[in-house]
């Protein structure tokens, strides 16, 4: 341990389960899933979703196949009451699709949250009350039995209320908040106390969510405790056993797996595993997990780009690129063994399975877990630009059909732009669109600085060293600069310090020809990082490769000053 933490950090708890039966069991079946990108995951935020966002993104959730959604919090905002409002007044949610709607026990949000769902075919009331020690000592300061007793009201509240909406489909679900610290037979306690309060039954029965709000022990412990409350609880066919990780420790995915197998059958989660602090459970790992190892899903990730890039759009976060699935470099190869045992796999297969439409063999490719094409993936990316569209597509449509080989640094700058620009028109643009917009940001601004011509002279020194003259405009001042150094770019940045116009480093520089042959262009890049620290890329297309390289900095510079 680090000196001076002795003391401070103790064992995690461990379960009395000495007969565990979970780990040789093996998950046969899909859980009911729930999406909670619209609360949990939009509650995490640094800008959290506001309308079109939320509404794109639940038509997508819908899309996919989920068939229960959390859509809000609606008694703590009137933005979130208003969204729960427009999804049910505006006809939005099919009719096989629950909105589920999350409540603390608190008697006047409990009310707020069924006014919400008024006329709703489909609905999950989620109440929840935090149940671990630490809960109840220092942020309730409440007795066991006053925290039991906070549950089982807002539970008959609940089960009253129910009443005055004869026609919705209403199902309830309780968590105890924290159960992944709350002593594992008090939790039970509480549990049993509000399924005797709700009376639920085998068809219908009541939604017990599990969560472990912090991962505060490895997997297996989240396993045991599951497998112990199932076996332990009374009338256990009448409550849907329901998981909520998250990934404190790493580990989410593993205790989702784990508890599946130790007896819960419904798991909630978000696309790409947005959430508090280190995220919710990734829903698509666990999805395709399953799907590998041969079990229906119900879920349509057939095609996972547009999905990961509408999730980017309306959450403003990244993927990244090496999380399983669904990050851009997932099914790219670097390593040159790698490429070559990937290509012997695939062609192999193609061998097996020749052209034949329809016709399948079992899946053995060397470092591919599942067929990238069954998730629309490849290792030539599909491009669609549009206003969901990544950084990595237009670059790779930039390189494609422009020859423009971008820094893989830049891929995110140029990405916000263009997909930027798409979504101002409301549609896709085509790769000419995407080139013209590229074009217009880096090459052709010519404000606060712009270069009339440029000249490189030798000097009398030798050595490599040579003299830039150069015509420029400052805003409304024309001048004539000159510099010297070891090259076309250091003597213009010379150039500009000699006029105490430097206010920027030099940090990447890189340069390309356009095409093959003789009768090529020169693509330069450049970033700079301004002296109160904002880092930009410039872009320079010549015939010669040192004016390529100014127009570049030129580009950078007016980029950083506009």
């Amino acid at each position: 341990m680090q000196s001076g933490h002795s003391g401070k950090y103790g064992p995690y708890k461990r379960i009395n389960l000495k007969d565990r039966q979970w780990p040789g069991r093996t998950i046969e079946k899909s859980p009911i899933w729930c999406s909670v990108d619209l609360r949990d995951g939009n509650q995490a935020l640094a800008i959290p979703m506001d309308g079109p966002r939320k509404l794109k993104l639940f038509q997508t959730l819908v899309q996919i196949g989920f068939k229960q959604i959390e859509v809000g919090f609606p008694s703590a905002s009137d933005t979130e009451f208003q969204f729960t409002r427009k999804l049910i007044e505006e006809k939005l949610v099919p009719d096989d699709v629950y909105i589920q709607v999350l409540t603390q026990a608190r008697e006047h949000l409990i009310r707020k949250t069924f006014e919400s769902i008024q006329g709703a075919k489909k609905a999950i009331v989620h109440l929840y009350n935090s149940t671990s020690p630490m809960q109840r000592e220092i942020t309730f300061g409440m007795s066991k039995d006053e925290i039991k007793s906070i549950a089982v009201e807002g539970t008959l509240l609940v089960k009253k209320l129910a009443l005055d909406l004869p026609d919705t489909d209403l199902q309830f679900e309780y968590s105890p908040e924290s159960f992944s610290d709350t002593e594992i037979e008090y939790a039970l306690e509480v549990c049993e106390a509000v399924m005797n309060a709700w009376e639920p039954s085998i068809e219908n029965p009541i939604i017990l969510n599990l969560p472990a709000t912090v991962e505060v022990a490895p997997p297996n412990i989240y396993a045991d405790q599951i497998e112990w409350f199932c076996r332990n609880m009374k009338e256990r066919e009448k409550a849907i056993i329901s998981l909520h990780t998250h990934n404190d420790r790493g580990t989410g995915t593993a205790a989702t797996e784990l508890a599946l197998m130790a007896g819960a059958n419904r798991v909630e989660g978000t696309l790409f595993g947005n959430g508090e602090r280190t995220g919710n459970q990734d829903l698509v790992i666990t999805a395709l997990n399953l799907m590998a190892d041969g079990i229906g899903t119900g879920l349509d990730l057939s095609d996972l780009e547009p999905i990961r890039e509408i999730y980017e759009y309306c959450t403003r976060l990244a993927v990244p690129e090496r999380q399983p699935y669904s990050g851009e470099l997932v099914f790219t190869a670097f390593s040159g063994s790698h490429q070559d045992a990937i290509k012997k796999g695939l062609d192999r297969r193609k061998k097996t399975t020749g052209d034949q439409p329809g016709k399948s063999a079992p899946w053995e490719i060397p470092y591919l877990s599942i067929d990238p094409q069954d998730i629309g993936r490849d290792y030539e990316a599909i491009i669609r630009i549009n206003s969901q569209s990544g950084k990595g597509g237009v670059a790779h449509v930039l390189s494609r059909d422009y020859g423009l080989d971008l820094p893989k640094a830049m891929h995110p700058e140029i990405g916000k732009i263009v997909y930027s620009n798409a979504d101002e028109k409301g549609r896709e643009l085509t790769p000419e669109e995407v080139h013209q917009v590229f074009l217009s940001e880096y090459t052709k601004r010519d404000e606060p600085l712009k270069l009339f011509n440029y000249e490189i002279l030798p000097t009398a020194e030798g050595g490599g060293q040579v003299e830039v003259k150069a015509a420029i405009r400052l805003g409304e001042q024309e001048k004539q600069i000159n510099g010297v150094g070891n090259g076309p770019i250091n003597s213009f940045v010379n150039a500009l310090a000699r006029e105490d116009m430097k206010n920027f480093s030099l940090i990447d520089f890189m340069q390309h020809a356009v095409g093959k042959g003789s009768a090529t262009d020169s693509a330069s890049y450049i970033q700079i990082e301004t002296d109160n620290g904002k880092k930009v890329y410039g872009c320079g297309i010549h015939s010669d490769i040192g004016k390529s390289g100014v127009l570049a900095l030129v580009s950078a510079y007016n980029r950083a000053n506009s």
